[in-house]
């Protein structure tokens, strides 16, 4: 857990951070805040779940503050500190939910009680969030989605692990096992086409209710629409639930499916079936393999029961693996994952390698879309791949760079590269840009607010994404960058003018020139004015 200390008296915070045991309560990190602006600054960069605060501070007081905390996060934990026992102040810290109101100066066992209060109210809470119980329920919840998601990404060739299917399958309540199974594919024809996407998601749903119920008698069922917009159904036959031949009783099912639905829906089914086969290991080939059969059933031919034969297809005329299965090159390139964009080059060429050494055309269709996704991704970043490519596109506009799966591979690799330095480039000029808009607000604006959250809002970005970006360019916070230039400022204007101290104070946005005079001797060691007479 994380805590925030705060008070405009330093030695206050500096001694209540760092000679109290937190660690024995569980508290990892224990922030310092001299001002509730600072406090809010640390709230909006830092997962805080307590916050200590004092009453009484200038420009906002510990009430105000907890005010602003409940609208950022309402589960933060705060304690009060006063000192003064007033009516008011307690009746406004039990209306926003103060953990406890302690007088100054607390007893350790007084701070220390309420912090662990402050814990144990975090702790309920998140265990009744994340209790088993709870957890169920949602996942009850969810479970049609749950099931249909892993059905489609299994079906789109993830990869999952044999103990994780077998876990998986237990807690979305599948009752399926390793072993024989058979996919349908369902094609709804063109009368479907009439309804709306609302009535044809109904329709869908339709459909797969009503194989489950015809199917389920003798089979589980597990069905999902797939994005080429079949329905799949994956079957497992129930054990001993009949005599008749497995194959026998699919076919005779898938046909009893297209009476009823034209019955009672309207409309025609077109159905493609499987060999039975080793599930999950072959889920994914024997899927492509089916889907691959409907689409060279060409013509008028509709309204049918087709079965997909175990013959296999002739190596010369099958398809690329590596390159189409998720997650998919162009997909690493958005999200720039660089070196497993890298893995994926290799891993295609190896298998070029393996199984089409002989085709040039596997070989031109892993480099039209290797092509395809660099293109895309220059356009996205407002490149050009010409540019980009330099003397690589020689080998792209000669078709040089597909003759070969060697050259293939290493005109592949050479334009990851440039694509990733120039976009790295094009990524470092956007921060650059943000930092220089903030420092130019930030330098005209500096007697106004300029808290992180107006300085996000002033460039359109979250709070915590502005500052990680301020910090990875610059080297230090934004709040350490404000603190620094209101005091070189604050010397600047205290060595070359006459303003007196307080105004000065009010032109680099201290409201309150005692609290400036603080801030200021806590940084320099002397006032302002001490500062002012030894630089005369």
């Amino acid at each position: 857990m994380q805590m925030i200390i705060v008070d405009d008296e330093a030695h206050w915070v500096d001694n209540l951070s760092m000679t109290k045991p937190w660690h024995t309560l569980g508290i990892e990190q224990v922030h310092k805040a001299y001002s509730a602006h600072e406090a809010l600054q640390l709230i909006d960069t830092h997962p805080i779940d307590i916050v200590i605060s004092d009453i009484q501070m200038p420009e906002m007081t510990g009430i105000e503050l907890i005010e602003r905390i409940r609208v950022r996060d309402k589960k933060i934990k705060c304690i009060l500190l006063s000192g003064h026992s007033e009516f008011d102040y307690a009746k406004k810290a039990i209306q926003f939910e103060a953990v406890d109101y302690l007088l100054k100066p607390p007893t350790d066992d007084e701070l220390m009680g309420a912090v662990q209060k402050a814990i144990d109210q975090l702790n309920t809470e998140w265990e009744l969030v994340s209790s088993l119980k709870r957890t169920q329920f949602t996942l009850r919840e969810n479970l049609p989605h749950l099931r249909g998601r892993l059905l489609l990404e299994a079906l789109q060739g993830h990869r999952i692990a044999s103990n994780e299917w077998a876990r998986k399958l237990a807690n979305y309540d599948l009752p399926f096992y390793a072993g024989d199974c058979a996919l349908m594919l369902v094609r709804m024809e063109e009368e479907f086409g009439q309804y709306d996407n609302n009535d044809q998601t109904l329709l869908e749903y339709a459909v797969i209710n009503m194989a489950e119920e015809i199917m389920g008698e003798f089979m589980e069922v597990w069905g999902v629409k797939e994005e080429h917009g079949y329905l799949v159904f994956l079957l497992q036959l129930k054990v001993n639930n009949t005599d008749i031949g497995k194959e026998t009783i699919l076919e005779k099912l898938s046909v009893q499916l297209q009476s009823k639905v034209k019955q009672f829906l309207k409309g025609s089914l077109s159905i493609v079936i499987t060999e039975w086969f080793a599930f999950p290991d072959q889920l994914y080939d024997r899927f492509r393999h089916a889907s691959a059969y409907f689409r060279q059933i060409v013509g008028d031919e509709r309204e049918f029961v087709m079965r997909v034969s175990d013959v296999e297809t002739p190596s010369a005329q099958g398809p690329l693996d590596v390159l189409y299965t998720p997650p998919t090159f162009i997909h690493l390139l958005e999200s720039g994952q660089w070196d497993a964009a890298e893995e994926k080059i290799l891993a295609v060429c190896a298998e070029l390698d393996e199984k089409w050494s002989e085709s040039w055309e596997h070989c031109m269709e892993a480099g039209f879309l290797i092509t395809a996704s660099f293109t895309n991704l220059a356009h996205r970043n407002r490149l050009t791949l010409a540019n980009l490519m330099g003397d690589d596109i020689e080998w792209l506009q000669s078709g040089e760079a597909f003759t070969t799966i060697s050259k293939l591979r290493k005109w592949s690799l050479s334009v990851l590269g440039k694509l990733k330095e120039g976009t790295s480039n094009e990524i470092k000029d956007i921060r650059s840009e943000y930092v220089k808009k903030i420092q130019d607000f930030t330098d005209k604006n500096l007697h106004l607010d300029v808290s992180l959250r107006v300085l996000a809002d002033h460039v359109n970005l979250h709070p915590t994404h502005l500052s990680k970006i301020y910090k990875i360019e610059t080297g230090e916070g934004i709040s350490d960058y404000i603190s620094r230039l209101r005091m070189d400022r604050a010397c600047h204007k205290l060595v070359t003018t006459t303003k007196k101290v307080y105004e000065i104070s009010m032109e680099i946005g201290y409201m309150d020139p005692a609290y400036f005079i603080k801030v200021f001797k806590r940084q320099f060691g002397v006032t302002p004015q001490e500062y002012r007479d030894q630089h005369k």
